[in-house]
């Protein structure tokens, strides 16, 4: 069973909405071990059985989170941090359980997902931004300050397989960004891009955290998530 413990840092603000809620949501996986020799395989055949394991990343787990709230979640690896995020996001479906999210949902978990190597940076800010929800028309409006915050200059013209892995993660945490997110999803810190580019995304999580979004990040650097949430969730598993 996946266990939930929490610290309030800050006061809650009342009559707040309420954005994201699990109840009783597990996730499991089947594991596939080494490819089992041909006799193995039939035997296992005949006998109704699979060279596979079933490993359950999150069991009945609850979890409500409201409009604003700024959530760090940290907690031994392999507990199921990531998992959670994926849950919520949208990215995986649970094996049980219910999830409730309202409003638009940004996962900075990976963030060159959806980007096509064949187009241009400029082409995938197009794809990128109608894959996390904008419409065409945000899309347009916003495509120059998308741009200039990736700092990325003429290369945004070139086709995306040039890119180094730095310059892809600054475009696409600049997408993410002006995608105007309602909730906003982060596993570890951002770190992407040289000095200049570290300072302008520190800048600007700072205001995100500062702002009535919803922030949920998992980091394993407690200290952060200290002073910038004000709720901290510690996830561990018990043998039940």
């Amino acid at each position: 069973m996946t266990i939930l413990k929490e610290k309030k840092l800050q006061s809650s603000k009342k009559n707040r909405p309420l954005v994201i809620d699990l109840a009783k949501v597990s996730k499991s996986y089947w594991l596939h071990h080494q490819k089992p020799t041909l006799v193995e395989n039939i035997s296992g055949l005949l006998r109704g059985q699979q060279a596979k394991e079933k490993f359950t990343a999150i069991s009945n787990l609850n979890l409500k989170v409201y409009a604003g709230d700024k959530i760090g979640i940290y907690g031994p690896n392999g507990v199921g941090k990531s998992t959670l995020l994926k849950l919520i996001a949208g990215i995986s479906s649970p094996t049980s359980g219910e999830i409730k999210v309202e409003g638009r949902v940004i996962s900075l978990m990976d963030l060159t997902a959806g980007f096509h190597p064949d187009l241009t940076g400029e082409e995938n800010i197009l794809l990128n931004g109608l894959i996390v929800g904008m419409s065409k028309q945000e899309i347009e409006s916003r495509k120059q300050a998308i741009i200039e915050f990736s700092g990325l200059g003429d290369f945004i013209n070139v086709p995306l397989y040039t890119y180094s892995n730095g310059m892809k993660l600054r475009l696409g945490f600049s997408v993410a960004i002006h995608a105007d997110p309602d909730i906003l999803l982060l596993d570890e810190v951002i770190s992407a891009g040289d000095e200049a580019f570290k300072s302008k995304t520190a800048a600007t999580m700072k205001e995100l955290f500062k702002n009535d979004k919803t922030v949920i990040i998992v980091s394993h650097w407690l200290d952060y998530l200290e002073k910038n949430c004000d709720r901290l969730i510690f996830l561990e598993r018990t043998a039940n």
